[in-house]
């Protein structure tokens, strides 16, 4: 084996994170493997989420929907729901789809190697090895952010991402053993997670320091390189919350292609980058009842992956019970029933800026 590889998986025996869709490395050498089911869910909810972030959903999805068989059998908009909050939601349609696919056509059963995982709606190169390697022992070459910043420090690899990865990738297959590939990528995983960090690397803490490249020139937060981001576009809207007199906030389902696809969400202005584009009161979408009218709360800001995003709030309070749903695929949501609702943070966000006690009734 590899030095490299018999370091770190020493080190990984020892201080491997406890995390809840995890085997404990020590049973792992045993040839004990996590359930599959796991490792699918916690690896499609940590595409572009921190590990803090995705433990209590994971173990929510888990409570709702133990097993995937009960996940295949939900509605998209329960699991909609169950994911609001969580960003990124085009992972929870696809989440949902390939839950349907392995029911449908695998008997509820993950395939077992990569080659096929990645045929499987929503899972790509990285998924697709991670899943092989760690629920059944294929070994492959798993790249992830953590990984990438290891490997260009080991090599000093100058080349920017994302062309790096496949020098990664090459590299990863090269150093992963036969023996517990699984625990092989978690290790790796964990080292740029915890020793190995973007800013002040604990280079003395670290299992492969004597092998890396980087640290003997003293130039480990050289890498990996980046290119310069381009500075995102700032888009404008307006979002309208309208309040029944019992307490209930007219939602609308969103379109079911495009950002925030099929979530729920407050009547909005379309948003462009255009500094003529209507945003005031006059902008929305429906008329009030006589005698009620809309007002200003203020400007929220939120940001997208590719676009920051800033929304004029206006509230109308007090509306009559009668006021029927005015926007296409609209609806009454209770006080009590908003917080269960398919809301992505924007919208919570616009939401709370008109009705600042909305959310505080659950954690």
């Amino acid at each position: 084996m590899d030095s490299v590889s018999q370091n770190l998986l020493d080190w990984y025996d020892r201080h491997a994170r406890s995390l809840p869709w995890r085997v404990p490395p020590l049973q792992s050498a045993k040839g004990i493997r996590p359930n599959p089911y796991h490792v699918w869910l916690s690896e499609v909810m940590l595409q572009q989420t921190t590990v803090a972030a995705v433990k209590s959903y994971f173990e929510k999805f888990l409570k709702i929907w133990p097993r995937l068989c009960d996940l295949a059998a939900a509605s998209e908009e329960d699991v909609m729901k169950a994911w609001a909050g969580l960003g990124y939601y085009s992972r929870a349609r696809n989440l949902k789809a390939c839950a349907n696919t392995v029911a449908a056509e695998y008997g509820g059963q993950f395939p077992t190697s990569q080659a096929d995982l990645i045929k499987l709606p929503g899972i790509g190169d990285y998924t697709s090895a991670a899943i092989a390697a760690i629920a059944f022992g294929e070994k492959t070459a798993v790249v992830d952010g953590n990984i990438e910043r290891v490997i260009t420090r080991l090599l000093a690899d100058a080349t920017p991402l994302p062309a790096a990865k496949e020098i990664c990738r090459a590299e990863m297959g090269r150093i992963t053993p036969d023996d517990r590939p699984g625990d092989f990528a978690q290790a790796m995983m964990d080292l740029g997670a915890t020793v190995c960090t973007p800013k002040r690397p604990a280079c003395a803490l670290c299992p492969v320091s004597q092998h890396c490249t980087a640290y003997r020139l003293g130039t480990m937060e050289q890498f990996p390189v980046k290119l310069p981001k381009k500075a995102k576009p700032l888009r404008r809207g307006a979002a309208f919350v309208a309040i029944r007199e019992d307490g209930a906030v007219l939602l609308t389902k969103r379109a079911d292609k495009g950002l925030l696809a099929g979530m729920s969400g407050v009547p909005t202005t379309g948003w462009t980058a255009s500094q003529n584009g209507a945003t005031g009161a006059e902008a929305a979408p429906f008329s009030l009842p006589f005698g009620t009218q809309w007002t200003g709360c203020g400007t929220i800001r939120h940001t997208f992956t590719h676009f920051h995003l800033e929304l004029e709030i206006y509230s109308a309070a007090d509306l009559p019970i009668g006021f029927s749903a005015p926007a296409p695929d609209g609806w009454w949501s209770s006080a009590h029933s908003l917080p269960d609702e398919a809301l992505p943070t924007v919208m919570k966000k616009s939401l709370s800026a008109a009705i600042p006690n909305a959310f505080k009734q659950k954690s």
